[in-house]
């Protein structure tokens, strides 16, 4: 490398004559080289020793470092989601029947509504008996299957006197083939040149390509956009497919928008394939996480398969990008099975990791039954309540430390997670998150066997309490567990 002067480089030629003096210095110097390039080994391996457990949660790769800094809602740190899938929840399917659900989903602990599009549907080329949310032939309206305008107003207003925050999927990229635009703007679209019609999206042959290279349309999406925040007071978005839309409209759109409110974004994205969309959302889907986990689980992956892509997360996200952690969700359910079905034993397990890990959590409706039913996309197919809810109270403690624990805050640069050393590695997944003096504590036992372990690390000590059992126990010298297959423990510190 220019600019630096090797050891080697200090002149000792045997072929010439040399003073003494000379021959003196220049072994001097070779010396100091050598014992220079050994201290450096040394702090070398001293740093990795020392941070072998830990994940920096700085952000290691610049290069995904947001060029554009927005301004974050100050209450999603300790926020959840819960995807409401209005069609299903409710024999009527409406926005009124769902209202009286919202002092159940206040008591166990949620936070943040997510509506998937409560748009009006299209009906040319539609699919099933009632078509797909994602078809929109009206950005500005309310679905009459739904409701109404007013209906959405009323119940965005009672969340909110209720501490509930709302946010409604947006589908920029397509719309349906008989949304007003393509009568009124059929210049917003993009043209198939070999059938001179709309284009298709992506052989979903029920939606058409949107054109964001038109200006006009840009506009005319950012403007509807605003028309849910004017009229209905929402708290932000989650935008769906959000990175087969130029990441330049989203600039664009949070910028204008920002104006108005400081919303809440969330991008149907994966950070590890499109880590850039972190420059316009505040958080993003793990996908790529959702996908490992089921292979680890049915095709008996190591351990270490897992570590490794938390660490892509954990360096891509640094501390500004927040991970979107699920089991399920529209459509998983739907097209791939519930969590059941991908993870068997392991999904309260899992379920666990998406609240304690750093980050932000999903439900999807009904997970809290458990729902263990396949619901129809296109066609209406009922969440078979029956008012017991066995998972209520498991997702309430969840909730609740999610919300109160500031050591789970997600996006957070005082917060520090620490994967924790143990005797049985090849099963154990185990991890302390800090802030100050809070601490919360998860052990995960991935394996079908009974295991009794030790936690080997120094990170871990002092009085804890188990939020699920309220056993207190001290780790400051005891660190034996005896764990059940697929089992999980979380504490808190006192």
């Amino acid at each position: 490398m220019r600019g630096v002067t090797s050891c080697d480089n200090f002149k000792c030629a045997r072929d010439k004559p040399v003073t003494f003096f000379w021959a003196i210095l220049c072994i001097f110097g070779k010396t100091i080289c050598i014992m220079l390039r050994l201290l450096i080994v040394f702090l070398s391996v001293f740093a990795v020793a020392c941070n072998q457990n830990t994940l920096e949660p700085k952000l290691n790769n610049t290069a995904t470092m947001p060029d554009t800094i927005f301004k974050k809602a100050n209450w999603i740190h300790n926020a959840n989601v819960y995807e409401v899938n209005l069609r299903q929840y409710t024999a009527e399917g409406t926005i009124n029947a769902f209202l009286k659900e919202l002092p159940r989903l206040k008591e166990m602990g949620v936070q943040t509504l997510w509506f998937m599009p409560i748009t009006p549907i299209a009906q040319k080329n539609k699919k099933g008996s009632m078509g797909s949310y994602y078809a929109c032939s009206d950005y500005t309206a309310v679905g009459d299957e739904f409701g109404t305008l007013q209906d959405f107003k009323n119940l965005v207003a009672q969340a909110h006197d209720m501490g509930f925050k709302v946010i409604i999927d947006w589908v920029a990229n397509h719309t349906g083939w008989d949304h007003v635009w393509t009568k009124t703007h059929p210049e917003y679209y993009e043209k198939d040149s070999s059938t001179n019609d709309f284009k298709i999206a992506s052989g979903m042959d029920d939606i058409i390509e949107l054109d964001f290279k038109n200006p006009a349309l840009r506009k005319a999406m950012i403007d509807a956009m605003r028309f849910w925040i004017n009229e209905c007071d929402i708290d932000g978005f989650r935008c769906d497919l959000a990175f087969w839309v130029e990441l330049d409209f989203w600039l664009e759109a949070r910028a204008d928008l920002e104006k108005t409110k400081t919303l809440f974004w969330l991008a149907e994205s994966d950070p590890i394939e499109h880590p850039d969309y972190f420059k316009a959302f505040d958080a993003c889907y793990t996908w790529s996480w959702m996908h490992k986990t089921e292979d680890f689980y049915k095709k008996q992956l190591p351990l270490n398969t897992l570590d490794s892509i938390l660490k892509k997360y954990n360096s891509i996200c640094g501390n500004d990008g927040i991970a979107l952690w699920f089991t399920t969700n529209h459509d998983e359910n739907s097209w791939n099975g519930t969590e059941y079905d991908k993870y068997g034993d392991m999904a309260k397990a899992l379920a666990v990791f998406s609240f304690t890990w750093n980050g932000m959590p999903l439900i999807y409706s009904g997970q809290e039954l458990p729902n263990k039913k396949h619901l129809k996309f296109f066609d209406k197919d009922v969440i078979e309540w029956n008012g017991q809810n066995q998972l209520h109270d498991f997702y309430k403690t969840l909730l609740h430390l999610k919300t109160n624990n500031t050591a789970l805050r997600a996006g957070d640069s005082a917060v520090a997670s620490y994967l924790l050393a143990t005797d049985a590695p090849e099963n154990i997944l185990a991890y302390l998150r800090k802030n100050g003096n809070a601490e919360v504590l998860t052990i995960l036992n991935l394996s079908n066997k009974k295991l009794r372990f030790e936690i080997k690390d120094a990170a871990l000590t002092g009085q804890y309490v188990n939020v699920f059992g309220k056993a207190a126990n001290d780790f400051t010298t005891e660190k034996f567990f005896e764990m059940q297959p697929w089992e999980y423990l979380v504490y808190e510190k006192k």
